[in-house]
């Protein structure tokens, strides 16, 4: 009877430890997940990194075209990956994020959903997958840099490509994939990225992200980060370079994570004057493109496209922006040694708020956090105005409010 009490008393204490980490995680449960691994030469007891840490890489060079009649986004990567690793990969595993748009997604199958005594038609159509739009990638091809297809499996919002010879520590593997998918409106289906619709002109904004395959994350903690994207989750990926070429209508005004490479290809002579005048604009914003001239583009379409290169230096993403409804504005902002110019695109819609705060509200926030963190990093700060949805990329972030 005494070593049953032993027991029961230990049994106790393990119960009572659990609820009490239950208790600091909110919920009446601790998620899997949340502990440290063992302290290793890799990664401290703190979390920090060892003597040993490493971390993989993963960089990109993306040429892609956005067409603004039929809503479609099609383009090619190569990825070069770089495995510093202390084993041998015999595989990749990659994202495919737009595959939760995809038919017999695995999203809508495990979306919990309830339905009011009144709901807006459209919402009824989401939870019930009822939309006419068909997303998700058709991958066209998988290659290696000599152009000899690569093995591969998709697995919903995954997709494995077997490597024809084993990566070993050090090494490091360039391949391309094309592939192509149709936006979606944001405005009916919801989601981080796609486009919102304006039929008082029969215009687009389009603001997109997790829009290219791209590399999962291989950790020492974990391997490879492979579990699906069902849309809701946050996810880390890898660092590397971007060169990015996007192809655009020629009235359509860009902005993206990284430096515009081609100002004078991709801008009027105009547009360009202003750019230059605004990178040493300290003391208040210039106007790129005015409020007056974003209204006449939207009445108009041009049948000539432009291709506007941007390039980003050690980020873990990259996103963008684009419309012909865009007024732009920026600010020079002096950071440290550097300059960042502080960007702002927005439709009229936005205005009068958009015009008189925005960029001015980008310059406080790089002066503030700077000062009390570490200082801004990057050439380029852009907030882009668009409804009903707040997310952040390097570089870029989509903010609602109208």
């Amino acid at each position: 009877m005494k070593h049953f009490n032993i027991i029961l008393i230990a049994g106790l204490l393990v119960i009572a430890g659990h609820s009490a980490n239950a208790q600091q995680w909110n919920g009446k449960f601790e998620q899997l997940g949340q502990m440290l691994p063992t302290p290793n030469g890799y990664r401290s007891g703190s979390g920090a990194p060892g003597v040993d840490y490493w971390q993989q890489r993963a960089d990109y060079d993306i040429t892609a075209e956005v067409n603004d009649e039929n809503q479609m986004l099609t383009g090619t990567e190569t990825i070069t990956y770089h495995n510093n690793a202390p084993e041998t990969l015999n595989y990749l595993w990659l994202q495919l994020d737009q595959n939760i748009n995809a038919p017999n997604n695995m999203t809508a199958a495990s979306l919990p959903s309830t339905i009011r005594d009144s709901i807006p038609a459209k919402n009824l159509g989401s939870i019930t997958n009822s939309m006419p739009y068909k997303g998700g990638y058709t991958i066209n091809y998988v290659k290696d840099i000599n152009g000899n297809p690569l093995k591969y499996v998709i697995n919903y919002t995954m997709m494995r490509v077997d490597l024809p010879v084993p990566m070993k520590r050090g090494d490091k593997f360039s391949f391309s994939i094309s592939w192509s998918y149709n936006i979606n409106d944001r405005m009916m289906t919801g989601g981080r990225s796609g486009m919102e619709y304006f039929p008082e002109d029969k215009n687009y904004v389009y603001t997109i992200a997790q829009w290219y395959p791209r590399m999962c994350v291989f950790d020492d903690y974990e391997g490879w980060q492979n579990k699906q994207y069902l849309g809701g989750g946050e996810f880390a990926l890898s660092f590397g370079d971007y060169k990015v070429r996007l192809t655009v209508p020629a009235d359509h005004i860009v902005g993206a994570t990284g430096w515009l490479q081609n100002p004078k290809d991709a801008l009027s002579a105009e547009q360009f004057k202003r750019f230059e005048q605004a990178r040493t604009s300290f003391d208040q914003p210039l106007f790129i493109v005015t409020e007056e001239e974003a209204r006449l583009k939207e009445t108009q379409r041009a049948k000539a496209k432009k291709t506007w290169e941007f390039h980003a230096n050690n980020v873990r993403d990259f996103a963008f922006a684009h419309s012909r409804k865009f007024i732009w504005d920026a600010q020079a902002v002096k950071i440290g040694d550097n300059v960042v110019l502080a960007q702002s695109l927005y439709p009229k819609e936005g205005n009068p708020l958009w015009a008189r705060e925005s960029t001015r509200a980008i310059k406080n926030t790089l002066e503030v956090y700077s000062a009390r963190t570490v200082n801004y990093p990057y050439p380029v700060a852009y907030s882009i105005h668009t409804a009903s949805i707040g997310m952040e990329y390097p570089m870029i972030c989509f903010n609602f409010g109208r």
